[in-house]
């Protein structure tokens, strides 16, 4: 038995430039040439970026599809005394990207984690966005389903902070139309586009009107969205509407949820039953709403 066992080594979580090369800060040139081991989702991209700041380190493919088998390995090699990198293909790793499973189960084995901090598409769209920074919730990508993608951001209708989302350009347009049901048309947002890239853009304005553009025009590349959060009369408004929902999905009938948000609010059941009514709009070709 080794009466000297090596010391643990150290997981280094490394941001790595979401477009612009020159976004890989010194400190992550540095902890990358003097890794043991650099864990990439894809070992020909990672080891471009390498070559361009003249780094060669032994690397292993460690993605969304692999993770489970790959981390047990990792670790290995971290209780051996070995100091990994972590990247993902752009970005801040396990923010939307694979990560947290390694990250969680490193420090389970007693293993140092340390952040090298840097680029993230979310924080850089919301830093120049224009919408309030001084609380904000990060959702990244939304279900692709459009029923699971409505439920949820009828969830969030009454959330008071700024929302980050992530989506592929491909999706973005009809992505508004649902935000612009869910949170109204007249909601501030703005679709950040290749931040950090050649053709970065950013376009600001109302869900309506940037549903409407988007639904003529697809777009391209890597999407951001910001979205400005409720406000304390919108929230106020939303609230009940969306506790009736969640009322209803568990079996509860419109005027049973009309009267538990009466007593929850202050206001009149038949206040709340009718104004339940007018939110969904004309009635079906009976004549009836379906809600009860």
């Amino acid at each position: 038995m080794n009466p000297n066992p090596p010391t643990a080594g150290i997981l280094f979580v490394v941001a790595t430039p979401i477009g612009n090369p020159e976004d890989l800060s010194p400190r992550a040139i540095r902890i990358l040439a003097e890794a043991d081991r650099v864990a990439c989702e894809d070992t020909r991209r990672t080891g471009a970026m390498l070559a361009a700041h003249q780094i060669r380190r032994p690397m292993l493919s460690y993605f969304e599809h692999n993770e489970a088998q790959r981390t047990p390995e990792i670790v290995e090699h971290l209780r051996a005394g070995e100091k990994i990198a972590l990247v993902t293909d752009a970005g801040t790793p396990t923010i939307s990207d694979p990560g947290y499973r390694l990250v969680r189960a490193a420090l389970d084995a007693g293993i140092i984690v340390r952040a090298v901090p840097g680029p993230s598409a979310a924080i850089a769209a919301l830093s120049i966005a224009g919408i309030a920074t001084n609380r904000f919730a990060f959702e990244g990508f939304m279900p692709p389903r459009d029923a699971a993608r409505r439920k949820h951001l009828e969830s969030l209708a009454g959330e008071p902070r700024t929302l980050v989302f992530y989506e592929a350009g491909r999706r973005l347009g009809e992505t508004l139309a649902a935000m612009a049901a869910a949170f109204g048309e007249l909601r501030q947002a703005a679709i950040v586009r290749e931040i950090t890239k050649t053709y970065e853009e950013t376009i600001r304005g109302t869900l309506g009107d940037l549903a409407r553009r988007f639904a003529k025009t697809p777009a391209l590349g890597e999407i951001t969205i910001v979205v400005a959060g409720a406000s304390d009369d919108i929230a106020m408004s939303t609230a009940p509407f969306v506790t009736i929902e969640m009322l209803q999905s568990e079996g509860v009938s419109l005027k049973q949820a009309s009267a538990i948000v009466a007593k929850l609010t202050g206001r009149s059941r038949r206040e709340i039953y009718q104004d339940a009514i007018k939110s969904r709009g004309p009635r079906d070709k009976d004549g009836n709403h379906d809600a009860e």
